[in-house]
Order: structure tokens, then C-alpha cells, then sequence
């Protein structure tokens, strides 16, 4: 069975085409309304109907430059400095916060006290060689004299080191290290390494017939001379840092220990008037009232028990 092909439609001819796009305008002229022409007063020529056109145009240019809705908008550089502005001021405000402060100071005192620590141990390897050549008193190179020269400071200096360190250490942690001892021993290590380098290139000490100069003492002596100041400053700026306050509650650079608080009864005290007065939960945590009562954690600890069992023995 043959499919049935329907008959092709004839293609329209130029003159259909013409015709239908002429009822098409006739059609669409019929739809839209008619808009009046403009007046045009008589005798008006070519020119005045221009100008009458620009001062027309310039009225509506003139209401819309009236408008300043278009100069409230931010542009892409006013929308960038008001970021910045932004950015800069929840900055300071973080700056001013009490825990950033304390941050920030915690993090110059560390960064203070490994400078000083590295300028200690370099100046202490500077004055290895004077040292050696006071202890080795003359003796052959590479003999067990002269060898063992080179040790002498190195010992002294980790001596040295363990006290300067703990002293550091301490002094970070709020607990400067004041003992007499511990200042004699330093000054003790200090003085044999000043002595030992300084001694060879004093005028006594020279061989007979060798100039003495300043410049070759002081270049001996550099090295003892800056440990004794680094030794000397490190204590005191550690102190000015254990002394500092960051506002809010007063908490200082480093944490508190149970010798730097009141008694525990006094804490227990002013926890529970804080509680009273709304300034802290009435079951708040250790850390909450470490940071309230400015002690340390263990003491917090003690204080937040307590008032558990007071509470507790309220109820019952």
C-alpha cells in the first residue's frame, strides 16, 4: 500500500508578498492611536522649530541633572575605600579587645626573649677563642692542652645558659626568679669569661715587645661585654612584662599562679557576690571564673567545687 504524498503548497508570488505586507501596515496604522502633530504656529521657519526643539530638550535635561539619585550610588572606588574603612576599624576595635592585647604582648615577650637567648649564646661563641687562648697558655697546636682549651668556655657557657634559661622561663610565666645565688653564679661565669678574654691583650699580659692597642682589647672583650648586658636587661624587661595590665579584668601578660591570688576563702567570697550581683552564672565554669576572679586554673577548679557544695548543702 503506496503512502499518500499530500499536494505541495505553491510558493507566493512577488506581488502576494507586496500585497500582504501592505494590509500588514494597513493593519498595525488601524491599531495605534493616533498621535496629534505637534503646533506649529504659523509663519514658524525651519529654525525656529529647531530651537524650539533644543530648549525643549534642555528642560528635560534640566529636571533629570536635578535628580541626585545617581550621585547616592557608590562607585566601585568609594565601595572599595568603605571596605577598607571597615576593615580598618573592626581592626582597632579587635586591638583594644583585652585577651588581643594579651596575645600580642605574650607574642613580643617570646619573641623578645628568643633574640636575647640567640644574642647570648652568639656572644658567648665569640669569646670561645680568647678563652682558648688563656687556658692554653702557649701550648702546641693540636696538643691535649691546647685541645682541651677549647672546652673550657663551652662548659661555662651551658652553665651559664641553664640559668639565664630558667631565669627566661620563669620570668615569662610571672614567677621572676630574684634569688641571690642564682645572680652570683651568673655574674661568676661572666666575670671568668670577661677576665680570660680581656686578660691576654691587657698591657701586663702582652709579650714583651708587642704594642697594645684598644681596638684588639675591645674585639676580645665584645663578646663577655654584650652576655653581661643581655644577662642584666632580660630580667628587668621580663618583670616590666609580668607587670603589664590589658584592662577588662586586669588579667596580666602571663597566667597566675596560687601565690599571686588572695586565699581561697576571699575568692570563694567574691565569686558568690559576683554570682549575687548578676556578673557571673550561677553555674558557671572553671574557666569563667578563672577569667572573672583573674587565678590561675587549679584555683578556679577549687572555687567552682566549693560553691557546688554550698549549693548542694543549701538544697538538702
Amino acid at each position: 500500500m503506496s503512502a499518500i504524498n499530500p499536494d505541495p503548497i505553491p510558493e507566493p508570488t512577488p506581488e502576494e508578498v507586496a500585497r500582504g505586507l501592505a494590509e500588514l501596515e494597513a493593519h498595525v496604522a488601524g491599531q495605534a492611536p493616533a498621535i496629534p502633530p505637534a503646533p506649529v504656529a504659523p509663519g514658524e521657519t525651519k529654525r525656529v522649530l529647531r530651537l524650539r526643539a533644543e530648549v525643549a530638550e534642555a528642560h528635560q535635561l534640566a529636571d533629570l541633572q536635578a535628580d541626585d539619585t545617581p550621585l547616592m550610588l557608590d562607585t566601585p572606588k568609594v565601595r572599595k575605600r568603605r571596605k577598607a574603612a571597615q576593615e580598618a576599624a573592626r581592626l582597632h576595635a579587635l586591638a583594644q579587645d583585652p585577651e588581643m592585647r594579651a596575645w600580642q604582648a605574650a607574642r613580643m615577650r617570646r619573641l623578645l626573649v628568643t633574640a636575647a637567648l640567640v644574642s647570648l649564646t652568639l656572644a658567648l661563641a665569640w669569646s670561645t677563642a680568647g678563652v682558648q687562648a688563656f687556658a692554653a697558655d702557649g701550648a702546641p697546636a693540636w696538643s691535649p692542652g691546647w685541645v682541651f682549651a677549647w672546652l673550657v668556655e663551652p662548659f661555662m657557657s651551658m652553665a651559664l645558659l641553664v640559668v639565664v634559661g630558667a631565669r627566661a622561663y620563669m620570668g615569662t610565666r610571672g614567677q621572676p626568679l630574684t634569688n641571690r645565688t642564682l645572680t652570683r653564679i651568673e655574674w661568676l661565669f661572666l666575670g671568668l669569661t670577661l677576665g680570660m678574654n680581656a686578660w691576654p691583650y691587657l698591657p701586663w699580659g702582652l709579650p714583651e715587645g708587642t704594642p697594645f692597642t684598644i681596638s684588639r682589647l675591645v674585639l676580645h672583650v665584645l663578646g663577655p661585654v654584650v652576655a653581661v648586658a643581655i644577662v642584666t636587661a632580660l630580667p628587668i624587661i621580663l618583670a616590666a612584662f609580668s607587670r603589664l595590665d590589658h584592662g577588662g579584668d586586669g588579667t596580666p601578660t602571663g597566667p597566675t599562679y596560687r601565690a599571686n591570688v588572695p586565699a581561697p576563702d576571699a575568692l570563694i567570697a567574691r565569686a558568690r557576690h559576683l554570682m549575687a550581683t548578676g556578673h557571673l552564672p550561677a553555674d558557671a565554669g572553671a574557666d569563667k571564673i578563672r577569667r572573672a576572679l583573674g587565678c590561675g586554673m587549679d584555683t578556679a577548679r577549687a572555687v567552682r567545687d566549693a560553691l557546688r557544695n554550698e549549693s548542694t548543702h543549701a538544697k538538702e
